[in-house]
């Protein structure tokens, strides 16, 4: 069994959080439990304070202000104590079984850095669910949220976390850059043959806003949209110069190891 540290980032989120917390606590790979709470207002502390009292694997850790979902899940997985690292958002939930399929991938393709788990859309309005494009959209959202994600620690510091930036706040799309860099460097691998995450509609959600652009149901704000590739990009090219210079830094830490071992050792000289 690998172990996983799994990382919840919380806001106000007390509605949801035991649902998510149980689902993570019934998993035997689940190792360490984290919350980050993102300045809640509500009982969300409370809560996690509770569940930490029936499980020690919960934990918790508080933010001195709301900086965002990407900020927080950043901050725990610094704190993190396992190399292998997951994210669930507060008002998900992983399904039986989830954290066990996503750990035995890993084990068993150890060149593989992530995988990620396909996503039940609970309760999602009909006109979404019921159009013929909504399963492939769907699978496409698999490959992208974050409680979709398992991730080993090296990757996930080699591509500098989630990026931060203040626009992807405004407009969201963090997840989706960071994907992309995953795709693009590491590859990004999904078990497709079952649903293994659960997330709940709820007025609001992002992954609506997604799926009625994708579905041609709703029309994306140009500058908003420009904005994210922009972002996405710029994150895209700092997370693979960063994977350039670890790989050249490999290659010149053993250049001069295999240096010394092919020299000659002169009579006498000390070592």
């Amino acid at each position: 069994m690998t172990p996983v540290s799994i990382i919840i980032p919380c806001y106000n989120g007390a509605a949801t959080l035991v649902r998510a917390l149980h689902s993570c606590r019934i998993q035997p790979e689940a190792a360490q439990i984290i919350v980050v709470d993102d300045g809640s207002t509500d009982a969300s502390v409370d809560l996690v304070a509770q569940c930490g009292s029936l499980d020690a694997r919960v934990c918790l850790l508080q933010m001195p202000y709301n900086g965002g979902a990407a900020r927080a899940r950043n901050w725990g997985a610094m704190h993190a104590s396992h190399d292998l690292l997951a994210f669930l958002d507060a008002d998900d939930e992983y399904l039986p079984g989830a954290v066990g399929a996503a750990s035995t991938f890993l084990a068993q393709h150890p060149n593989e850095m992530s995988v990620r788990l396909d996503v039940e859309y609970t309760d999602f309005p009909r006109v979404l669910t019921a159009h013929p494009d909504f399963a492939a959209h769907a699978a496409t959202l698999s490959n992208t949220v974050p409680s979709s994600l398992f991730i080993r620690r090296s990757a996930y510091l080699a591509l500098g976390g989630f990026p931060m930036d203040e626009g992807f706040r405004r407009i969201g799309g963090e997840d989706g850059a960071f994907s992309w860099a995953l795709r693009d460097i590491f590859g990004n691998p999904r078990l497709d043959d079952a649903k293994r995450v659960r997330m709940h509609y709820h007025a609001g959600i992002h992954a609506e806003r997604y799926f009625r652009i994708a579905l041609g149901l709703q029309t994306a704000n140009p500058d908003d949209t420009a904005d994210a590739f922009h972002l996405s990009r710029q994150f895209l090219d700092t997370a693979r110069a960063g994977v350039a210079q670890l790989r050249a830094a490999k290659v010149m830490l053993h250049a001069p190891a295999q240096a010394a071992q092919a020299a000659p050792i002169a009579p006498g000289s000390a070592l």
